[in-house]
């Protein structure tokens, strides 16, 4: 009974859906309690990595973990593989972040 729904292009489109989806991964990390320079330092580098991947970063926290979601900024764009590894690659390098975690690529309307 579960029969898939077409949809025509315009459908797809404004639903994001198939060829539309639109790709993103979820992130968390912890941060050591530390000063304020180390701090703007960390955020600084974050939003820098975030305008040069030309990605939106969701970031919210609850004390020291920090949980968010990126996607690409560009219209109909899609967070790749290479924005993962980057994300990772900064986390990874700063002493006052630990506990890492990078998620898979998801769909980011409807599955994260």
């Amino acid at each position: 009974m579960s029969e898939k729904i077409i949809r025509n292009r315009r459908l797809r489109k404004k639903l994001h859906l198939d060829e539309f989806a639109i790709l993103g991964f979820d992130f968390s990390f912890k941060l050591a309690s530390t000063t304020g320079e180390d701090y703007e330092q960390f955020f600084t580098s974050f939003a820098a990595l975030a305008n040069t991947q030309h990605l939106y970063i969701s970031l919210g926290n609850d004390n020291e973990l920090f949980e968010g979601s990126a996607t690409s900024a560009d219209r109909y764009g899609n967070a790749t593989e290479e924005n993962r590894a980057a994300m990772e690659a900064l986390l990874n390098s700063q002493a006052i972040v630990s506990e890492v975690k990078i998620g898979d690529l998801v769909d980011a309307c409807y599955g994260m």
